[in-house]
């Protein structure tokens, strides 16, 4: 059986109670055997591809990898997927880096087979990475069919400390921010700013985030933005004030001693 992980009530107080069963939650997750059998044939065969072409071609293998990277939709282009993988990140005009969406980036990166003359699915410790990202974004994905905000949530704490630890610059972040669209959710929430922003001209909402970011937060720099404190910060603002739709579970107290909490 596949454990469900679930928050009873919607809003910062759902939040607060899934940071306090969180690694429960996590461990019992993971332990299912459906994900255990992916990553298990993931493991075991992930070594023997050399190419763009040979991934796109197992679909098993691809389904891990995708998922990894939340893209678990784009199964079925597979013309796509080919392409940014091969073109990889390095020339500034491969379609990874064209793509407003930086996942694709992060996708293409993380197998090298446009970056390298080999590709890092020859390294050892490569397919343990994957698999912490896979089960990373399997649970967030299932915490989805419970609540979207908390998957939403969830995804913002564990790419926007990843995000502001690299070397680009604050305004770069800010893009690689706005084109991805969960941290860009979480943040246009966090900061209490309309859709009708994405209508703007692209260096308009830039500023716009900057600015608003540095009224509520005091600081417009992804850095500091993504510190455990100011992190926590956002992402009660976010969860306390996003109206897309609380938690879709029952809220009931039998529920949750049937699940074990």
């Amino acid at each position: 059986m596949t454990f469900q992980p679930f928050v009873p009530i919607g809003g910062l107080a759902g939040w607060r109670f899934l940071q306090n069963t969180a690694e429960t939650q996590r461990a019992a997750h993971a332990a299912g055997p459906v994900l255990q059998r992916d990553l298990n044939y993931f493991e075991e065969n992930i070594g023997s591809i050399k190419t763009a072409e040979q991934l796109v071609g197992d679909y098993r293998l691809l389904s891990v990898a995708l998922g990894a990277f939340g893209l678990s939709d784009d199964i079925n282009s597979k013309f796509l997927i080919k392409r940014v993988l091969e073109e990889g990140t390095i020339d500034p005009d491969s379609l990874a880096n064209r793509l407003s969406d930086k996942r694709y980036r992060d996708l293409s990166r993380a197998f090298g087979f446009g970056d390298f003359g080999v590709a890092n699915t020859a390294l050892s410790d490569f397919p343990d990475r994957i698999a912490k990202r896979y089960k990373d974004q399997r649970f967030e994905i299932d915490m989805g069919r419970t609540s979207e905000m908390m998957r939403l949530a969830l995804t913002a704490q564990r790419e926007l400390p990843a995000l502001a630890s690299g070397d680009s610059s604050n305004r770069t972040k800010w893009f690689t921010l706005m084109g991805t669209p969960p941290l860009r959710k979480v943040m246009q929430t966090a900061l209490n700013m309309p859709t009708a922003i994405g209508t703007l001209p692209i260096d308009r909402q830039l500023e716009v985030f900057q600015e608003r970011a540095e009224a509520i937060f005091g600081t417009n720099d992804l850095t500091e933005l993504a510190r455990s404190d100011t992190l926590s910060r956002v992402l009660d603002r976010y969860t306390a004030l996003d109206q897309s739709g609380g938690s879709s579970s029952v809220s009931s107290p039998a529920l949750v001693l049937l699940r074990g909490f």
